[in-house]
């Protein structure tokens, strides 16, 4: 038996915009900015279709060992990117918060941040998520070190209070573009019962039937959490 109520909560891991760059005759820097433009098509499609919360996974800690040049050219993008797209996200009343390890960022960029995440809090159609310089790792251990500095027990109700993603409930659904099958150190506590899709799409031609099928997909689930079908329980 199928899923009967979509998921709260969608995360993507946007994953081919080199390879459709390279394909193309261009460098990597095209695929980036075509992705924007998933970006854009991806949240429009998710906030219509009733999608709680969206999270994008855009960089990485793993990223910061790619070329110097591509890495300050995806930071200058993820700044032209806040300031261009904030109008209408918070026009269409979704709240942006950006999430990850930012040590490394500029003070221009934490401060583009803060002021974005400032802008758009009191939105309640959706809440996107974009993930930079995060990593599940990074987030299990920083929440550790949280609660063993605060003397609490460490449990996991605990650990779970100090993520990242605490103040939303985990991803129901986790879609990869880009045809590989793996979860690249991302949410590693959060997918532990997520439903995975994998296509072979790459990110820059994501768009709102993309979702849909997903969403499809996600329906024809039986989510048992370890537990047995139904109908064998009975």
């Amino acid at each position: 038996m199928g899923i009967s109520e979509p998921p709260r909560h969608v995360a993507i891991i946007m994953d081919g915009n080199g390879r459709w760059a390279q394909a193309r005759g261009q460098l990597r820097p095209f695929g980036h900015q075509a992705g924007v433009k998933a970006v854009r098509r991806i949240v429009g499609a998710a906030r219509d279709l009733g999608i709680e919360v969206l999270t994008l996974f855009a960089f990485s800690q793993e990223n910061w060992k790619r070329p110097p040049l591509e890495v300050r050219m995806l930071m200058e993008l993820l700044l032209t990117v806040l300031e261009r797209e904030l109008p209408d996200l918070h026009r269409n009343g979704i709240r942006l918060r950006v999430i990850g390890e930012h040590s490394g960022f500029s003070d221009k960029l934490r401060q583009r941040i803060a002021e974005a995440e400032r802008h758009t809090a009191g939105n309640t159609t959706m809440t996107l998520v974009v993930a930079v310089g995060y990593g599940g790792q990074w987030d299990i251990v920083q929440a550790a070190q949280k609660v063993a500095a605060s003397g609490r027990e460490i449990s996991a109700a605990a650990l779970e209070a100090e993520l990242a993603t605490a103040e939303w409930p985990a991803p129901e659904l986790l879609i990869r573009t880009g045809g590989e099958s793996r979860i690249s150190n991302f949410m590693l506590w959060q997918l532990a019962y997520t439903e995975l899709y994998f296509t072979e799409l790459l990110w820059p031609d994501a768009d709102a039937p993309l979702l849909r099928e997903a969403l499809d997909w996600y329906a024809s689930r039986e989510r048992r959490f370890g537990g047995v079908p139904a109908a064998a329980g009975s």
